[in-house]
């Protein structure tokens, strides 16, 4: 499995301010409404439905919000590179910057799981993220996050 697969040019945005975990959902949800062809307001709440069980800020200015859909034949990604870090109730109380959003399919089972450790080892690599935050370019993000990698453990 690999992030180009995931994540299309597209899915990727930077954006200035987003005021609440709900709009973040919302942005999420509209991105993979355009990019994927999926209707928003499920996106949105499938986000939400998943973030009830806990936060899915896992610290140093990352988030991985993630759901489990019925209209969705694989899964995908979205990225947004905040400007100005959000509240968002992570492990480390750390406001976020840099949100990969995966929704796959409701009976995806363990490759849901594959695809969600291929995002977080992706995002714990510090020279990565270090490349994430020192650009602002969309089309720059999308190669930084796609750009091929030794396979790692999970």
């Amino acid at each position: 499995m690999e992030l180009a697969k995931l994540l299309t040019p597209g899915a990727v945005r930077v954006v200035g301010q987003i005021t609440s975990k709900k709009r973040l959902f919302q942005e999420l949800g509209e991105m993979v409404a355009s990019s994927y062809g999926l209707t928003a307001a499920i996106a949105v709440d499938g986000l939400q439905e998943r973030e009830s069980l806990g936060p899915t800020g896992v610290g140093h200015g990352i988030a991985l919000p993630h759901a489990r859909l019925e209209d969705l034949d694989r899964i995908v990604g979205v990225f947004i590179r905040l400007e100005k870090p959000l509240d968002y109730d992570s492990v480390d109380r750390q406001p976020v910057d840099l949100i990969f959003g995966l929704f796959a399919p409701k009976d995806s089972g363990v490759d849901h799981l594959k695809a969600l450790a291929l995002v977080s080892r992706t995002m714990r690599d510090q020279s990565v993220v270090t490349k994430l935050r020192a650009n602002t370019d969309p089309a720059k993000l999308h190669a930084i996050l796609t750009e091929s990698r030794a396979p790692q453990a999970a």
